[in-house]
């Protein structure tokens, strides 16, 4: 099993570096037109479709130890409910990734100064909740 955590813990923070970094690709690209644009949306696409596979081998590998160890707690619902808000990040973010590639965002880059600090606080609890195990 510590291979499993291991390798947990590879693609959970291979995936956040994504859920990082793909926001701030929307910041750039909210505040450019043109050219540049264009090279925002190929590597907003690209960095989407890189990151969906390690945040399914994270959930996956994650599934397997809450499986092999039988970990149960009101701290692990706790951290399951932001999984699962972690995964609806990342799908709307795959959604921002087509309106943006579209030529239709609405926001401002404030706005998405903003959304990206979603992830860092939402890894902060989890990250708490797994060491501290607070209930």
């Amino acid at each position: 099993m510590l291979w499993v955590k291991a390798l947990h813990i590879i693609f959970v923070t291979s995936w956040f570096a994504g859920l990082f970094y793909l926001p701030r690709l929307f910041v750039n690209h909210a505040m450019v037109e043109g050219p540049t644009a264009e090279r925002l949306a190929l590597m907003e696409r690209k960095l989407y479709r890189f990151m969906t596979p390690l945040a399914i081998l994270a959930l996956g590998f994650g599934l397997w130890l809450w499986l092999g160890y039988g970990i149960t707690g009101g701290w692990m619902h706790a951290k399951l409910v932001l999984v699962g808000l972690l995964v609806a990040y990342h799908l709307y973010c795959g959604r921002l990734v087509k309106d943006f590639a579209a030529g239709r965002n609405t926001r401002s880059h404030v706005w998405y100064r903003w959304f990206n600090e979603i992830p860092v606080l939402l890894l902060t609890a989890v990250v708490i909740l797994v060491v501290v195990k607070p209930f």
